[in-house]
């Protein structure tokens, strides 16, 4: 009877404990706890998460948390192989990954991605990427790409791209590209290419180019080329061609360079041409120097032509049409 009796009561009481399923070894919600305890101090141990509300010390789970993840880790959080939490304010450590659904601040390290539902801020590192669904700020690195639904800010590398849905800023490196639907400011270098939807200032390096929907100004270094939707500003270096609507600067290409209006220095090995209508106040030395505007400078060209020039003409063959009056002039025109 006595036995019969010691085991329903354990029966009693293990039936009790299994909703919680929790070996609770706390004081006053501070200690140690195995399994889905929702709040303690201390360090807590369980396999997948589902109840978690706050924990201030150590969380160690096997496994990513059941979707949507809730509650907040402040301290470390360490998956065997992943975790994750509604917020994690600290260190993540996951041998897959760590995730957040919401915000993540401090450090986090994953074997394959790290990543947050809202704003990251901090140092992340993932073997494959990173990427937040808000804004990402800090230092970086993914493996493959590094990436923000809003603005991307410090230091980012991804082996295939950095890319971010607002502004990017700080020092960004793409082995293949760096590209922001916003405005880019600061150094971005990418193995193919910089692009930003609208400004871009700084210093841009791309393998093939470097070009911006809205003004660029800085340093441009393009293999194929260079270009702005709107103004370049600035030292521009395109292997093919350099050009802009408005040009303000000193541009440097083998083949050709053009814009609408044009002021600064202009070297190009081809052609450079200004469009009609448009205005070139400055110096360009060129092959071919087409500007069908009004000129204020100087052209240096085996061929030379100007609708309306004010100033001068160096070539082989030099054209000036001022007033529907042409003159052409052999080696030097002045007008």
């Amino acid at each position: 009877m006595r036995s019969t009796r010691l085991l329903l009561a354990l029966s009693a009481l293990s039936a009790a404990s299994l909703p919680a399923q929790v070996l609770d070894l706390t004081v006053n919600g501070t200690g140690l706890a195995i399994g889905d305890k929702p709040n303690m101090n201390g360090i807590r141990l369980n396999f997948r998460d589902r109840h978690l509300e706050k924990i201030n010390g150590i969380n160690v789970t096997m496994w990513m948390p059941y979707s949507p993840a809730k509650g907040t880790v402040n301290g470390i959080a360490l998956g065997i192989p992943g975790t994750g939490a509604g917020r994690i304010n600290g260190v993540g450590l996951g041998i897959v990954g760590v995730g957040a659904e919401r915000s993540f601040s401090g450090i986090g390290l994953g074997g394959i991605g790290v990543g947050g539902g809202t704003d990251m801020t901090g140092i992340f590192v993932g073997g494959i990427g990173v990427g937040g669904g808000g804004r990402v700020q800090g230092i970086s690195v993914g493996g493959i790409g590094v990436g923000s639904g809003s603005a991307l800010t410090g230091i980012q590398v991804g082996g295939i791209g950095v890319g971010g849905g607002g502004d990017v800023t700080g020092l960004s490196i793409g082995g293949i590209g760096v590209g922001g639907a916003g405005s880019i400011r600061g150094i971005a270098i990418g193995g193919i290419g910089v692009g930003g939807g609208s400004d871009f200032t700084g210093i841009g390096i791309g393998g093939i180019g470097v070009g911006t929907g809205g003004n660029a100004t800085g340093l441009m270094i393009g293999g194929v080329g260079v270009g702005s939707g709107s103004r370049l500003k600035g030292l521009a270096i395109g292997g093919v061609g350099v050009g802009a609507p408005e040009v303000n600067g000193v541009v440097l290409t083998p083949i050709a360079a053009g814009g609408m209006n044009v002021k600064g220095i202009v070297v190009a090995g081809a052609y450079f041409k200004i469009a009609e209508k448009g205005r070139f106040d400055g110096g360009s030395l060129s092959a071919v120097n087409y500007v069908r505007g009004a000129q204020h400078g100087l052209t240096i060209g085996l061929w030379n032509y100007a609708r309306e020039l004010h100033g001068g003409q160096l070539g082989l063959i030099n054209i000036s049409d001022n007033d529907g009056k042409r003159r052409v002039f052999p080696l030097l025109s002045v007008r």
